[in-house]
């Protein structure tokens, strides 16, 4: 099992103009696989905001991964990656690149996403899209690999290179 943050930044959602669709289905499709729904909030579009929670979060040590949902795209506030890339000690652009490349097979405005991902201390941080169609398809993507990221993360991890069947991980980890 792996503990979890979900971070909705919405100007909207924040004001209770919109009602939290994505952080929802997040927390839903990731408590599905044994994921401890730990914090959940919304926010809106403010780097340094963003920036404090995102650091709140890493460092309490309560969560082993933090999601955030809304803020990648080209709008002037979409603040989200400005916000991670600020406080994160190492990227890990496996994951975003591989949710682009996927995307992009069902539409071509998955390439505008400027999501990021990257490690705060042994916390795994995640930007997703606001919109809900793309944070299940994103999710689908990188779930399959995310209870190997904590083992890792926390020292837990054996040999990386005999781990090739992401299937058959995915169905080891889902109790």
């Amino acid at each position: 099992m792996f503990t979890l943050g979900v971070l909705t930044l919405s100007d909207k959602g924040s004001k209770g103009e919109r009602v939290d669709e994505s952080g929802k289905l997040i927390a839903d499709m990731l408590s599905s696989i044994g994921a401890r729904v730990l914090k959940r909030e919304v926010m809106p579009d403010e780097r340094d905001l963003i920036a404090g929670k995102l650091r709140e979060w890493a460092d309490s040590g309560d969560v082993d991964i933090i999601v955030t949902t809304g803020g990648t795209g080209l709008s002037p506030r979409d603040v989200t990656p400005e916000a991670t890339l600020s406080v994160i000690d190492r990227q890990v652009p496996g994951l975003v690149e591989m949710m682009r490349a996927e995307g992009v097979k069902k539409t071509p405005m998955a390439m505008l996403s400027r999501a990021v991902s990257g490690l705060r201390g042994r916390c795994l941080i995640i930007n997703l899209p606001g919109n809900p169609k793309a944070v299940r398809e994103d999710l689908e993507v990188i779930t399959p690999v995310l209870y190997h990221a904590v083992e890792i993360m926390r020292g837990e991890a054996g040999e990386c290179a005999s781990r090739t069947d992401l299937a058959g991980a995915r169905t080891r980890h889902a109790h």
